[in-house]
């Protein structure tokens, strides 16, 4: 079964040992999402919109990890809105229990951040992804057009 491809948004300034969990948990066997490739240790200055288009668009959905600064964080506000423009599916993650984490600029309030265990995000993973696909309806169901 094909894994699912999710790009991370992240405060890079903040978060990156969340990241770099979220790498660890993907990398086990039996994962069912993979990351796609991105930059390591690239500050949010060194990473272009267009790079990040191109690696939003080639991800199925996008997990944004929320850390306590995550509101404060130009590049994850950028990366949700690409994301909305692209029409990607998005999962807000509760990277931090202990602390109070916050929604990136551009989330609504019916944005739910979903707690982080492994069973939560892969349940969400799989479920973003096929609330995401359209039907397929076949052409003698179809209305006819007017």
């Amino acid at each position: 079964m094909a894994r699912t491809r999710v790009f991370v948004s992240f405060d890079r300034d903040n978060d990156a040992d969340l990241h770099a969990l979220l790498r660890s948990q993907a990398k086990r066997p039996d994962s069912t999402f993979e990351i796609v490739p991105s930059p390591h240790g690239a500050s949010a200055s060194e990473i272009s919109e267009e790079r990040a288009r191109a690696e939003i668009q080639s991800a199925d959905e996008v997990v944004v990890i929320c850390g306590e600064h995550t509101r404060d964080s130009k590049r994850v506000t950028a990366e949700l809105g690409i994301a909305r423009e692209e029409s990607k599916p998005y999962l807000l993650l509760w990277g931090r229990r202990e602390k109070m984490c916050t929604k990136p600029d551009g989330a609504t309030n019916n944005d739910a951040m979903y707690s982080w265990t492994r069973e939560i995000l892969e349940s969400q993973i799989s479920m973003l992804l096929r609330n995401a696909k359209p039907l397929a309806i076949p052409e003698n169901c179809k209305r006819l057009q007017a």
